[in-house]
């Protein structure tokens, strides 16, 4: 970063995104960051699934805010009561929730050849964006596709593709960004891919939600963030650990990613979105400790 011209290319490029995000009615903080910054103001998220079950919603998120986060991403919650119920906890708790996690995009994929499977794929990200209004989130997570025997890739590109165009003017009209995640499902499998798919839309309202953990197994999460750059809205954190024996999901910091890399990867690239922990649920102690871990493997805070 100490290189003039790659500053002023960072910078340049980042004022382009903005003018060009606001312009077409984006959330204004999705690019508040400067290229210049050393620290971006990434905002540590938690999942409301992470959070203790046999707590009610108001203590959920009053935890939320007593273990260090910021703001939550909920999942998609069809019941109106219930949806009105975690918006008035978040209130009183005076956390935000930033994001929607869709629910139904794998048991009924946007990519399935079979119409009735489709739509209700469709619903479910209508209700999730209609969530993300109620709630003040700017943000829906999106898995585009499955590949299986039944979807060649081709197949889960095209069939996807269409679907999701369907949901571009609610977006708009909503407000509310559809975000791509890279996942195991056998679709999206490299960054240049992932970037060309979300560019193909030519929609403000499509960008991208990135996985630091989904994409260890063969690639590298450093290398993907500066390839999709300004694309990236959110981000998820896990991380991953091979074995001689396989491999597994473990806590942040015990596994394979390289934090200094994703950290400065994230600073090059000024992203000022939330980071989002996608752990095992648990208990107030190790949520404290997940917190802290998110502060010193990517935040840089001691």
């Amino acid at each position: 970063m100490r290189d003039p011209s790659r500053r002023e290319f960072l910078k340049s490029s980042i004022t382009a995104a903005c003018s060009a995000g606001v312009s077409a009615g984006l959330p204004a903080s999705m690019f508040t960051a400067s290229a210049d910054s050393a620290a971006p103001p990434i905002k540590k998220g938690v999942l409301l699934d992470m959070l203790p079950k046999q707590l009610n919603n108001a203590d959920r998120f009053k935890m939320v805010r007593d273990v260090g986060f910021e703001v939550v991403q909920a999942p998609t919650t069809p019941d109106e009561h219930a949806a009105e119920e975690i918006k008035k906890a978040a209130d009183a708790a005076s956390i935000r929730i930033d994001s929607v996690m869709n629910m139904d995009h794998w048991k009924y994929p946007l990519s399935s050849s079979d119409s009735a499977v489709v739509e209700k794929s469709l619903t479910g990200m209508r209700t999730s964006l209609h969530n993300a209004k109620l709630w003040g989130a700017d943000a829906v997570l999106l898995v585009p596709a499955v590949v299986n025997p039944q979807t060649s890739y081709r197949d889960a590109w095209t069939r996807s593709q269409t679907q999701i165009r369907k949901l571009i003017p609610l977006a708009e009209e909503l407000k509310v960004v559809i975000a791509i995640e890279e996942v195991w499902n056998k679709f999206l499998l490299s960054p240049l891919e992932m970037a060309k798919y979300i560019d193909e839309f030519q929609s403000p309202w499509i960008q991208a939600w990135f996985d630091v953990g989904n994409v260890v197994l063969y690639g590298y999460p450093q290398d993907w963030i500066r390839t999709l750059g300004k694309r990236i809205v959110k981000a998820h954190l896990k991380d991953f650990k091979r074995k001689e024996s396989g491999y597994s999901w473990v806590n942040l910091g015990d596994g394979d990613v390289d934090w200094p890399a994703v950290r400065q990867a994230f600073a090059e690239i000024g992203y000022a979105g939330s980071a989002t922990v996608e752990l095992e649920a648990g208990d107030e102690a190790y949520l404290r400790d997940v917190s802290r871990r998110v502060d010193r493997l990517l935040l840089g805070r001691a």
